[in-house]
């Protein structure tokens, strides 16, 4: 009896282990453990990095040599004469003679014009008269006394009366000069505002005289660069409208700022050339900083972070970061002041695709 209640109970127990599982609560379990295997996964990468050993990255690099940097600061000026000036006239009158036309050379003195001077000259041609009486009275009486005839009053009185006509004389012909215009410098009459018949009035109208052949370079420097531009600085000079450019030195640097501009004037003496006329733009470019004997790399081959500026170099194919300190940057160049030797393999293009103990494989750049 004991053996008969037994079975069914075995039989029973492999029926029930035999049943099937839940498929759904299976799939669930399944997902859950695949989202805590990636969950780990992802943990671990940003741990160690996902970098993969086996890829090299192809970067540019470039053999750093000592050199010279110069920075510059960029103005914008003018072209004036160092010589251009209005003749006017110091009387006023009546133009009656314009002896020269615009684009005619003239020298320093030549009478330009001829103002109306008629009375004045009549008045010149009588005391002339006055003179020559006076001087043949003078030299009468001279003679008499000469001889001991007549007394010493009526000598001094002939003398006397000949110097004072002579300095009447002068007088009116330096009043007849305030009548003529006269260049008061060597060069080319660039404009002429008289006409014949016009009156001419002094510090109004006039004829302009320009010596082209000395020019020089007019600007206005912020004051922030005081301490940075003086004279003597060297200078690259640019025209732009006649193509052309040239190295020198400022010739004149202010020492006073203008209260209203807060800058202060620059002065660039150019050598002669044909091609260069007054009131031309000029782009200034004045080296205020410069140092030889430096490590200079390209803009774009400095990377910044929190700690500081830094760039990778090449290590037997090997990327290495180092921390470097940044000086000037000018034209797409920046002083390296240290980090950085003679000799280096700098990585430029690729730089910020690479992390520090990256294999590499480096194409050297064209130039510095």
């Amino acid at each position: 009896m004991k053996k008969l209640i037994y079975i069914p109970a075995l039989i029973l127990l492999a029926a029930c282990s035999s049943k099937p599982k839940d498929k759904k609560a299976e799939l669930a379990e399944l997902k859950k453990q695949q989202a805590d295997l990636n969950s780990k996964i992802a943990k671990l990468q940003a741990e160690v990095g996902t970098t993969d050993s086996s890829k090299v990255a192809d970067v540019s690099t470039l053999v750093l040599k000592a050199g010279s940097f110069t920075n510059y600061v960029q103005i914008q000026g003018k072209i004036d004469a160092q010589d251009n000036v209005m003749a006017y006239p110091q009387a006023a009158g009546s133009i009656t003679a314009i002896y020269v036309k615009v684009g005619q050379h003239v020298n320093k003195g030549q009478v330009l014009a001829q103002l109306d001077a008629s009375v004045l000259n009549q008045n010149i041609a009588q005391a002339e008269t006055q003179v020559d009486l006076n001087k043949t009275l003078y030299e009468r009486q001279k003679n008499l006394w000469d001889q001991k005839i007549g007394t010493e009053v009526q000598f001094l009185q002939a003398k006397t009366a000949l110097e004072s006509s002579q300095k009447q004389v002068a007088s009116l012909r330096r009043q007849a000069d305030l009548y003529r215009i006269t260049s008061p410098i060597s060069g080319t009459v660039d404009q002429m505002d008289l006409k014949l018949g016009q009156v001419a009035q002094p510090g109004v109208t006039g004829i302009r005289i320009v010596n082209a052949d000395k020019l020089k370079v007019k600007a206005d420097i912020p004051e922030s660069y005081t301490g940075s531009v003086s004279t003597g600085n060297t200078v690259k000079v640019i025209f732009p409208d006649a193509n052309d450019s040239l190295t020198t030195k400022v010739s004149f640097a202010a020492k006073v700022i203008d209260p209203a501009s807060r800058s202060f004037a620059a002065e660039v003496a150019l050598p002669q050339r044909k091609d260069l006329r007054p009131n031309m733009t000029a782009v200034l470019k004045i080296a205020d900083y410069s140092k030889q004997n430096v490590i200079v790399v390209p803009v774009k081959a400095v990377q910044h972070s929190e700690t500081g500026d830094f760039v990778f170099i090449n290590q037997n194919g090997i990327a290495r970061r180092v921390v470097v300190t940044v000086g000037a940057t000018y034209a797409g160049q920046s002083e390296i002041k240290s980090g950085l030797k003679a000799g280096d393999e700098l990585i430029t293009d690729g730089a910020t695709d690479i992390e520090d103990g990256d294999k590499i494989k480096s194409t050297p750049s064209s130039s510095n």
